[in-house]
C-alpha cells in the first residue's frame, strides 16, 4: 500500500521510566536479558486476565443446553448468552482501549477486572435468563477494557524489539490455553452443574485484582483527550449498534426492515463521528493511525485468521454434536490439537519475529491456514476420517494461529507512540472481535438454507471460510511481492 504512511519510531523505549507512586518500587528493565521476578508477575496477570477471557467463552458455549433445561430458555434466548457477550465485547473494545490511554491503564484495568469478577459471580446464582444475559452482557463490557488495556500494558512495559516479542508470544500462549483449556473444563463442570463454569473465574479474577493492585506500576502520564463527549457518544452507540446488527441479521434477514434501518444508522453515527474527529482540537481517537499501512494491514489480517478461524470451530462444533452426536467433551478432545500446538509454538514465536521480522511471519501464517483449509475441503468428503481430515487440519490450524496472533500484534503495535498504544490494541482487538462476528454471521446465513444432513451442508461455509483466509494470505503476499519487485 504505497500511499499509506510509514510508522515512526516512539520517542522512547517503552517501559524503561517507573512510574510515579508505584506501590512496589520502581519498574525493572524489561530489555535485560534475564527479566526479574517483578516483571515477569505484571506480565503474568496479563496473562492470566487473557486467559480468562478465552476459557470463559468456550466453557460458557459447551454449557448452553444444560443452562436452557434447567432454565427453559429457547434456542434463540440461548444464543443471546453468546452474543450478550460478544455485544458488550466488540461493541466497547475502541473505546475501552482509547480509555485506558485518556485514564490511565492501571486504574482501568483493575475497575474493569472487579467488574467482570462480579458478574461471573452473580451469573453463577441467577435462576432467571433474562438476568443471566445481563450479567454475561456487563462481562463482555468488562473484557472490552480489560483486554485492550492488558495488551496497552504489555506493549508499554516491553520495549519494542525482542523484549515485546518475547512478551507477546508469551501472552498469545495463555489465550489459546485459554480457550482450548475452557473447552475441555466446560464439559467436565457442565457434568457437575453448568454454574460451575459462571463461578470457577471468580477466584482467578480476584487473586489476578490483587497481584495486580501490588505490582501494575502507576502510568507516568496520559494521553490528551477527555473534551470530545459527542465523539465517545457516536462510537459507543455506531460500534454497538453494529456489533448488535451482525449478530442478529442471520436470525432476522440481511434484507428485512429492521436490519437495513439499523445498517443506515450506523453509517449515519460512525460517518458523524469521523466528522467530528477531524474537527475537534482534542479528539478521541486520531484517524491519522488509519493511515498507518503496518497498521492497516495487521487489521485486516486479524479478521482473516480471527473470522475464518472461530468460523471453522463453529461449523465443527455443530457438525460433529448435533450430525455425527459426539458428546462436548469428545468434540473438544477432537479440536484440542490446535490449541496444543499454539501453546507449543508460540514460545518460539519472538525469536521467528526478531530473525525474519512480522510480514514473513503473517505470511506463514495465512500459508498454513488456507492450507489446513483446503486440505479439509478436499480430504473430508461426505464423512470425514479424524486421521486423515480433521487431524491435519487442526494441527495447520494450530500452526497458523499460533505464528500469526503474536506477529499481527507486534505488527499492529510497533512504532506507535507510547500515547496511543491502548488505542492501537483497541483497533486490533475490535477488528478480531467484530471482524469474527461479521464472518460467522455470514457464514450462518449461508448454511441457514441448506437441508442435507451429512458434511455436504456445510460445504458453502467451508467454502466461505476457505475464501477468508486465502484473502488474508493475498493481502500478506501481495505487497512483500511488490517490494521484493523493486529491489530487483
Amino acid at each position: 500500500m504505497p500511499f499509506l504512511e510509514t510508522p515512526t519510531a516512539p520517542a522512547s523505549a517503552a517501559g524503561t521510566v517507573p512510574g510515579p507512586g508505584a506501590t512496589t518500587g520502581p519498574v525493572p528493565d524489561p530489555t535485560a536479558p534475564a527479566w526479574p521476578a517483578r516483571l515477569w508477575g505484571v506480565l503474568a496477570v496479563l496473562c492470566v486476565v487473557l486467559f480468562l477471557d478465552g476459557m470463559d467463552v468456550s466453557m460458557v458455549g459447551v454449557a448452553l443446553p444444560s443452562i436452557g433445561a434447567e432454565l427453559g430458555m429457547s434456542e434463540s434466548s440461548l444464543q443471546w448468552l453468546v452474543n450478550g457477550y460478544v455485544l458488550g465485547y466488540g461493541g466497547l473494545l475502541l473505546l475501552g482501549g482509547r480509555t485506558a490511554d485518556l485514564l490511565g491503564r492501571r486504574r482501568v484495568f483493575l475497575i474493569a477486572l472487579a467488574a467482570f469478577a462480579v458478574a461471573s459471580f452473580v451469573g453463577g446464582l441467577v435462576d432467571d435468563g433474562v438476568l443471566l444475559v445481563v450479567t454475561r452482557f456487563i462481562k463482555g463490557l468488562a473484557a472490552a477494557f480489560t483486554a485492550p488495556t492488558a495488551m496497552s500494558i504489555l506493549t508499554t512495559t516491553f520495549a519494542e524489539g525482542p523484549a515485546r516479542n518475547r512478551a507477546l508470544s508469551i501472552f498469545t500462549v495463555f489465550g489459546a490455553s485459554g480457550y482450548s483449556s475452557g473447552l475441555i473444563l466446560g464439559g467436565l463442570l457442565t457434568s457437575a452443574g453448568w454454574r460451575w463454569t459462571f463461578l470457577t473465574p471468580v477466584p482467578i479474577a480476584l487473586a489476578a485484582l490483587v497481584v495486580g493492585m501490588r505490582l501494575i506500576p502507576r502510568d507516568t502520564a496520559r494521553a490528551e483527550g477527555g473534551h470530545d463527549i459527542w465523539g465517545a457518544v457516536t462510537l459507543t452507540g455506531g460500534t454497538l449498534l453494529a456489533v448488535y446488527t451482525v449478530v442478529t441479521a442471520p436470525e432476522r434477514g440481511w434484507l428485512s426492515p429492521i436490519t437495513l434501518a439499523s445498517v443506515a444508522v450506523v453509517i449515519a453515527l460512525l460517518t458523524t463521528f469521523v466528522l467530528i474527529e477531524n474537527r475537534i482540537a482534542h479528539p478521541l481517537i486520531r484517524l491519522g493511525i488509519l493511515r498507518i499501512g503496518t497498521v492497516v494491514r495487521a487489521n485486516l489480517s486479524v479478521v482473516a485468521l480471527m473470522g475464518s478461524y472461530i468460523s471453522f470451530q463453529f461449523i465443527m462444533t455443530i457438525y460433529l454434536q448435533n450430525v455425527l452426536g459426539w458428546a462436548p467433551l469428545t468434540m473438544a478432545l477432537a479440536l484440542l490439537p490446535a490449541g496444543i500446538v499454539v501453546v507449543l509454538g508460540s514460545p518460539l514465536v519472538g525469536r521467528l519475529i526478531d530473525r525474519y521480522g512480522t510480514e514473513r511471519l503473517i505470511l506463514a501464517s495465512m500459508v498454513s491456514l488456507s492450507l489446513g483449509y483446503v486440505w479439509f475441503l478436499v480430504s473430508a468428503g461426505t464423512t470425514p476420517d479424524y486421521p486423515l481430515a480433521i487431524l491435519p487440519t487442526m494441527l495447520l490450524l494450530g500452526g497458523g494461529f499460533g505464528f500469526g496472533f503474536s506477529a499481527i500484534m507486534a505488527q499492529g503495535t510497533d512504532g506507535i507512540d507510547d500515547a496511543e498504544q491502548g488505542l492501537a490494541a483497541g483497533l486490533l482487538q475490535t477488528s478480531g472481535q467484530v471482524g469474527s462476528a461479521l464472518v460467522l454471521a455470514v457464514v450462518t446465513a449461508v448454511l441457514a438454507g441448506s437441508t442435507a444432513t451429512d458434511l455436504s451442508a456445510f460445504r458453502p461455509g467451508l467454502n466461505l471460510v476457505t475464501g477468508v483466509a486465502v484473502a488474508g494470505l493475498l493481502l500478506n503476499l501481495v505487497p512483500l511481492a511488490r517490494r521484493r519487485t523493486r529491489q530487483h
